[in-house]
């Protein structure tokens, strides 16, 4: 395989003197848009160039890291497209694989041959070719433009115009980006794979070792990760998935550094981070801290206990629901310690702060009328509370609360065009269509828990959000003395819903017709399901569009005023689920008054917190045999295997997955999370106490060789032993 990264990398002599006293950096930085970044990564230790980092013609870094999923990061680390990411991000694809006589959750999974390897339907991963600034493009015309929806309108066929021209010249997805409000476009070309498989995963016992109590915590003992596959047509190009189709062969992959780390070493995450609110005005915290976050971990806290209690008691439900469960507490704990850091650091008040700043500023050069959109802010989020409010609940309620009522608004087509369908020709297609997504929902459905999670989320979303603004969905099932009960309610909605039953349902699917559409069209789950939906559509969505094109408008003023009232600051792009680099150092951190984190954790704390009574920290047999033998290979350091390691690389939501890189350019780890102190970093970076955490890949390449005897992976792998780099083939 050809690499650039070789060639300059691996001949390099660093010699860094640090003059600084802390190692953390802020921000989130687009490759190939460094600027004075790279200058300062170079000074901490990097030995790369910007072009090992980011090459459009060449093979660099950027070519070993794809998008998994649409929500986390994965890297190569073969030149047969074998891929690493975190056991989270590929939990839902282990679980569709799973069923009570192959428990692939709990026993784990590895597939000794490619004929074993697991085809995961409906899973993508996406390179990225290029990212081009088109800023001037994107904006030219709209500078006289009368109101924001006309802006809206100019930008939408600029983008069109830009997105064509790029998708005709490089033959590849395309994209225009905002970014900072709209200050800055970005075109990103990309190349999507769409048959990836499974390849291995460790037991639960290991990859989710910890579960909810340690998630978002340090010290951390979790083996985060999993293994898949990406599998390419003729030419090495994207085909959908076919026995025919060869594994993927990249421009760069990782070699695997087994050296390890140690503290104060450079330190790089690489991925795609989904979202940061960095320069949000106080108006927007004091929404967040004191009304969206409480409501939706009030409801999160009351989803989890029902699911918790049924989990623990029925194996069946415990496969069915372990993926949502997870995607539902993941969240749920980061706003916890997002709350709790937002209240320690008062960051409400220290937006104020930097708002009266800027006022004086402005003030001061006779230009105070510009300052005026902070106020204007502060009223367009008052005056849009309930909408605000509305949107999250329905998106707590509809998407992670019962689920009945979203699956149910899937058969609105079919309540409609029946008719018309039957008159195309296209009936049994569609009725097909439909079935197959009945026989996949109810898979993993039960209804004992979705009646639960009904009677207990129900009566608090009618209580956080405005009535005409979705709970008047149930008023027909309120009694007119307006005392609930809810177990009731729910007996009645679901006795009499053909929802309630997949067998009935898809005997009505077998013989479509009027009948089956009124049928449907009178279930009183589908009544509650549709009206949700029409409620959020007509008054919810459309009232959060129109304040976020006037929200947009304001704060791209905003961040223009902000930036030329601190001139000093350095400045960085939210992240918006683009391609982004950041870097700092392998340390630990102090984040509260007596308490000091080690920046990595061992083998001796994955047994000191073993309990098998716990299920949280119950670990495979044959794994407590071998940390107690302390049979770890050739992974030890000073007799012990490290497990994970701590560094002030700024993260988010997004980066899970993403590789964690040395000064050369070597993946050393797999970021999979933040310390609790550090979840409020999405908009308030501090660089004492935010550290993102990392699964160290020596603990990584334990499981995969010593513990399951998967080895032969490791004979496509470059692994570097040596002191000295070796240079990769």
């Amino acid at each position: 395989m050809k690499s650039k990264l070789t060639r300059s990398s691996f001949t390099a002599v660093f010699t860094v003197i640090l003059t600084f006293s802390t190692h953390a950096k802020e921000g989130m930085w687009i490759p190939g848009m460094l600027g004075a970044a790279f200058d300062e990564m170079q000074a901490m230790g990097l030995k790369l160039s910007e072009e090992d980092l980011y090459d459009v013609n060449e093979s660099s870094v950027k070519d070993a890291i794809a998008l998994f999923g649409g929500g986390c990061t994965a890297e190569l680390v073969s030149g047969s497209g074998l891929l690493f990411t975190n056991h989270h991000c590929g939990l839902s694809y282990i679980q569709s694989h799973s069923s009570l006589e192959n428990d692939y959750i709990t026993n784990g999974f590895w597939a000794m041959n490619a004929a074993q390897e697991l085809r995961c339907a409906g899973l993508n991963v996406s390179f990225i070719l290029r990212m081009d600034d088109v800023t001037a493009r994107m904006l030219q015309g709209t500078d006289k433009l009368a109101n924001a929806e006309l802006v809206v309108l100019a930008l939408g066929e600029n983008r069109k115009v830009i997105e064509e021209e790029y998708r005709k010249t490089y033959n590849a997805d395309t994209s225009v980006r905002a970014f900072n409000y709209g200050n800055q476009y970005i075109v990103v070309v990309s190349v999507t794979y769409s048959d990836v498989r499974l390849v291995g995963a460790p037991p639960a016992g290991i990859g989710k070792f910890g579960g909810d109590t340690d998630n978002w915590v340090w010290p951390r003992h979790t083996g985060d990760f999993s293994v898949f596959r990406v599998y390419a047509g003729k030419e090495n190009q994207p085909a959908e998935y076919s026995a025919e189709n060869e594994p993927y062969e990249p421009r760069h992959f990782f070699p695997i550094n087994v050296n390890g780390v140690k503290e104060g070493d450079f330190s790089m995450v690489y991925g795609f981070p989904g979202r940061t609110d960095h320069l949000l005005t106080s108006a927007a915290v004091d929404y967040l801290q004191n009304k969206s976050n409480p409501m939706k971990i009030a409801m999160r806290t009351a989803s989890l206990n029902v699911l918790s209690e049924r989990m623990r008691a029925d194996d069946r439900v415990r496969i069915q629901y372990t993926s949502k469960q997870s995607g539902i507490a993941n969240a749920w704990k980061k706003w916890i310690g997002q709350q709790m850091g937002l209240e320690r650091f008062e960051i409400i008040e220290e937006k104020k702060k930097k708002e009266q700043q800027i006022n004086s500023h402005f003030a001061v050069t006779k230009r105070a009328s510009e300052t005026a959109v902070i106020a204007d802010i502060e009223a367009l989020h008052a005056s849009n509370a309930d909408i605000l409010l509305a949107r999250d609940g329905f998106v707590e309620y509809f998407f992670y609360g019962p689920e009945l009522f979203e699956f149910a608004t899937k058969f609105s087509e079919f309540t409609e065009k029946i008719e018309t369908w039957k008159t195309e020709g296209v009936l049994e297609q569609k009725t097909n269509e439909l079935m197959a997504s009945v026989t996949g929902f109810y898979k993993d459905f039960d209804l004992g828990v979705e009646k639960a999670i009904f009677t207990t989320l129900t009566p608090m979303y009618r209580e956080y959000v405005r009535g005409d603004l979705g709970p008047s969905a149930f008023d027909n099932w309120v009694p007119q003395s307006g005392v609930m009960d809810w177990n009731l309610v729910a007996a009645k909605v679901y006795g009499k819903s053909i929802f309630a039953d997949q067998t009935a349902l898809l005997a009505l699917l077998k013989q479509p017709g009027k009948k089956a559409a009124d049928r449907i069209r009178k279930d009183p789950v589908f009544q509650i399901g549709t009206r949700l939906m029409s409620t959020y559509r007509s008054q919810i969505n459309q009232g959060y569009r129109v304040f976020n094109l006037s929200h947009d408008e304001m704060m791209a003023r905003y961040v223009r005023l902000y930036r030329e009232a601190f001139p000093t600051e350095k400045y960085w792009n939210d992240a918006n689920s683009t391609l982004r680099m950041s870097y700092g150092k392998v340390e630990g951190s102090m984040p509260h008054d007596g308490m000091a984190y080690l920046w990595y954790s061992t083998s001796d704390g994955v047994l000191e917190k073993y309990d098998p009574t716990n299920p949280d920290f119950e670990l495979p047999e044959r794994a407590v045999e071998l940390f107690r033998k302390k049979e770890f290979g050739s992974y030890a350091s000073d007799g012990k295997l490290h497990i994970a390691y701590t560094a002030s690389n700024h993260t988010t939501g997004g980066n899970s997955g993403s590789p964690a890189l040395n000064a050369d350019g070597h993946l050393v780890g797999i970021n999979f999370d933040r310390s609790w102190e550090s979840t409020m970093s999405d908009i308030n970076y501090s660089e004492e106490i935010c550290r993102n955490i990392m699964v160290d890949i020596r603990y990584v390449l334990w499981v995969i060789d010593v513990y399951a005897n998967a080895d032969y992976l490791l004979d496509e792998m470059t692994i570097v032993r040596a002191a000295k780099p070796v240079q990769q083939p």
